[in-house]
């Protein structure tokens, strides 16, 4: 059966059959309601203008859902955005008074008492450079900042060297259990 309705292409809509009615009922969904409807990403990696070198992004966003789950926080969104050391030293000095560089950046965007709403900057060259100094790879450090981030939006800080020890526990397990399941 073709179905037609004034004003609609025939993407914006789906037809269902009834196969215990003996009718055809016709369903007009504009593509919003459609992708509403289905589960939306939580996790979003975006280049601000350095590419971030990532790979098999599907299951790194679902493991990094996995950790606010696994720390009984609720994830609306986490946008990850890429950039260069002179885009995180912008932000660094405007939003946080602080002249120097640094790896990641995250921001708490969450209104009152509703799931976890942030962003989080993270330097690539930064990350690259850590990792020769650490003596790591690139995708092990970059990882660790991913997670670093995540860690922090569920409340982990690393101010004082006790709290430092903590959060590169965690750390460390969550690289193990990603890169070792």
């Amino acid at each position: 059966m073709i179905a037609s309705c004034p004003g609609f292409k025939s993407d914006n809509f789906i037809l269902l059959s009834d196969y215990k009615a003996k009718f055809t009922e016709l369903h007009l969904l504009t593509n919003y309601e459609i992708m509403n409807k289905l589960k939306k990403p939580k996790v979003h990696f975006l280049s601000h203008d350095i590419p971030s070198d990532l790979r098999n992004t599907e299951n790194l966003k679902q493991f990094i859902e996995s950790i606010f789950r696994r720390q009984r926080q609720s994830l609306s969104s986490i946008n990850y955005i890429f950039c260069k050391d002179k885009t995180i030293l912008e932000i660094n000095k405007k939003y946080l008074n602080h002249d120097f560089y640094t790896d990641v950046i995250t921001f708490n965007l969450t209104p009152n008492n509703k799931a976890i709403t942030a962003e989080a900057y993270i330097s690539v060259e930064r990350v690259r450079d850590n990792a020769k100094k650490l003596g790591v790879s690139i995708k092990s450090e970059l990882h660790r900042v991913l997670f670093h981030a995540a860690l922090h939006l569920c409340g982990y800080t690393d101010k004082k060297q006790k709290d430092i020890e903590i959060m590169r526990k965690k750390e460390d397990a969550l690289l193990s259990k990603y890169f070792n399941p």
